[in-house]
């Protein structure tokens, strides 16, 4: 009998897939096992950045080890089709007040392109009834960058 593999995907391909997505997980080192938790994301083209509630269990292992595994993946209803990617590396938090008005203004445009429910805003820290834009005008969550990607997996179904 002989085992199939799943196929790689080229960069252009993986690119797109990170490019049309939105959802990610993010998978922390914990004392004993790991801690995985889902992150909305942008991707500018070369790095990926997170919005993080700034409480939680995902801040103090973040401060205790930034490097981490995280997992993008699109995948039809009943699994004939699907594609994922992981990438090692290690979460920066951004400081530069211009750079992180960038990126958030990012996210406003993500949520609005993908029609996500103002239901999120919750995950991010501020009231479902709020405005998107406060995403933007407000610091209620942290910013992270995925950066010093080693590994990178990107497979998808025959």
């Amino acid at each position: 009998m002989e085992i199939v593999k799943i196929p790689n995907m080229d960069k252009a391909e993986y690119d797109k897939l990170i490019e049309e997505g939105f959802l990610s997980r993010i998978a922390f080192q914990g004392a004993k096992y790991p801690y995985i938790a889902p992150f909305l994301y942008v991707f500018d083209g070369k790095f990926l950045y997170f919005l993080a509630t700034k409480y939680g269990r995902k801040n103090d292992l973040f401060r205790q080890h930034p490097y981490v595994s995280v997992e993008i993946e699109k995948y039809s209803g009943d699994l004939s089709c699907y594609t994922f990617v992981t990438m090692q590396g290690y979460l920066v938090q951004l400081e530069d007040a211009i750079e992180k008005k960038i990126i958030r203004e990012k996210f406003v445009t993500m949520i609005k392109a993908h029609n996500l429910s103002k239901n999120i805003l919750a995950a991010l820290g501020h009231k479902p009834e709020e405005p998107i834009e406060a995403i933007a005008s407000e610091e209620r969550s942290n910013i992270w960058k995925l950066t010093g990607v080693t590994d990178i997996v990107a497979l998808k179904n025959l």
